[in-house]
């Protein structure tokens, strides 16, 4: 059974897309903002080289870690209370973090920051569900969502740097703090209560699964520095299979479990999480990437190395609005599938960068290409991510959604940062950079190649079996417009 949009007429959609968007922009946002001041952290909180890839980290792990109970506890507190909750752990944490004076204190905070995220994602994206029908306007919603956490990242890269250089990292965080209030007192009079499902927490479940994924994500970083020989690095990722593989045991056996394994009774939805893990894995590698080429080969600056990211950013925005319009059209499989295609174009592109080749060549204009392939992209895996759920599993699928995507920016880095070390025995400065770049480039464009054959073998052939045994004399108007708008066209001439 779909869901259905149980809001009545006294609801304002639009105050509630709103809502729901600023907020998400905030969560994505402190991902990357602070990509670009991490050399000015760096030097003002005393971090060590290793231990400044936990300023990423430490969010991201609590992030993607707390996600599923986060959409537990929106089922059965009610997702406008958890709404509302993480919007103020999530705000406090940021005026603490902006306030930071050591590094263990910000690594604390950030933490904190990322369990105030992980209790607010899912009832965004939740929200959406339960207030827009299914259809072109929830299409068109979802489309907006997609294309404010794509354009947040990227923008966050270009405010994180400028403010580094210009004012201060720290300024990054507490804009958070007016925006966060602002929101709660909006998600008090415009979002309605939804209902509430009796049930409990998974808390072994939770706890499997955030120890297990920062096991895995800790052991693939380390042996970036110590090899696969050493054996705190064997032994760490051995516990972390073994705790995600209690996980999933847990899952099977838990009378309410925080992942429902129905849920990936659908092809449909298995495919388009496995591939936004893949594809999210070689976005952040992008981001990250780049972000060192720009600044530890070719010599930028914080402010000129967030607004070298600008190419990416000018079309990932309009493609991704235009999503709800192309898919008259055509399709959100033929969408998914072209901006994959131009994903894995740009990505190969970059993975030949060099010191001589210039910024235009070797990174504006493969950035122009991953720019519309975001745009194309996330808004299709968003929505095959939740089609056909439940209500009683909305947090559910919508916790799924947000989890592959920390999945694959967490632990899909850790694998990035761990192929790039391959090979650089012997080599130094720019020459050793930029073999790490090339490397993490070269993985990321078979990331998408394997994302590309999971979405043709399960979205586009499921879609493609659905519409064959489908006859068109029996479809609607409405199917008509989500479901294979090509094909009734042609057939209603």
């Amino acid at each position: 059974m779909s869901i259905h949009s149980k809001a009545d007429n006294s609801v304002n959609k639009g105050a509630v897309l709103a809502i729901v968007l600023i907020s998400y922009v905030m969560i994505v946002l402190d991902i990357s903002v602070v990509l670009t001041g991490l050399p000015k952290i760096h030097q003002e909180l005393g971090f060590s080289e290793s231990d400044l890839a936990w300023v990423q980290s430490a969010y991201t792990l609590t992030f993607g870690g707390f996600l599923l109970l986060g959409a537990r506890a929106g089922d059965i507190l009610g997702r406008r209370r958890m709404f509302t909750v993480g919007l103020a752990v999530f705000t406090l944490a940021s005026l603490a973090i902006g306030l930071s004076r050591t590094a263990e204190w910000m690594l604390s905070w950030r933490a904190i920051q990322g369990v105030g995220a992980a209790v607010l994602a899912p009832s965004t994206l939740a929200l959406l569900q339960t207030n827009f029908p299914e259809g072109h306007e929830r299409t068109r919603a979802v489309s907006y969502y997609s294309a404010a956490a794509g354009v947040s990242a990227t923008v966050g890269l270009v405010l994180g740097g400028i403010l580094a250089d210009w004012l201060s990292w720290r300024v990054g965080f507490f804009v958070n703090l007016p925006i966060g209030l602002g929101l709660i007192v909006a998600a008090r009079i415009y979002l309605q209560e939804t209902s509430r499902h009796s049930g409990r927490f998974d808390v072994l479940g939770a706890v499997t699964s955030t120890i297990g994924m920062s096991a895995l994500v800790y052991g693939f970083i380390r042996s970036a520095h110590t090899g696969w020989h050493d054996a705190v690095t064997a032994v760490t990722i051995a516990v972390a299979i073994l705790l995600i593989g209690m996980f999933i045991l847990i899952q099977h056996r838990a009378p309410q479990p925080i992942l429902p394994m129905r849920l990936f009774d659908s092809r449909i939805r298995s495919g388009a999480y496995a591939g936004r893990v893949l594809y999210l894995a070689a976005m952040v590698g992008f981001f990250f990437f780049t972000t060192i080429y720009l600044q530890e080969v070719a010599g930028y600056g914080p402010a000129v190395a967030g607004l070298a990211f600008l190419p990416a950013t000018l079309l990932h925005f309009p493609f991704a609005i235009a999503v709800p319009h192309l898919v008259r059209r055509f399709s959100l499989e033929v969408l998914l599938v072209v901006g994959l295609i131009f994903g894995i174009a740009g990505m190969a592109w970059l993975s030949r960068v060099s010191i001589e080749g210039g910024y235009l060549v070797s990174v504006a204009l493969p950035m122009i290409m991953i720019g519309i392939s975001q745009g194309l992209t996330l808004s299709p895996l968003t929505a095959k991510g939740v089609v056909d759920v439940a209500e009683k599993d909305a947090g559910a699928a919508s916790g799924a959604v947000n989890v592959a995507h920390q999945l694959g920016s967490s632990v899909g880095l850790s694998v990035l940062v761990a192929i790039a070390a391959v090979g650089e025995t012997g080599l130094t400065g720019a020459e050793l950079a930029l073999h790490r770049i090339r490397q993490a480039f070269d993985a990321g464009t078979v990331m998408l190649v394997i994302a590309l054959v999971i979405v043709l073998a399960t979205i586009v052939r499921s879609k493609s079996a659905d519409t064959t045994n489908r006859a068109p004399a029996n479809s609607t108007a409405a199917e008509c417009a989500t479901e294979a708008p090509a094909m009734c066209a042609a057939e209603n001439g």
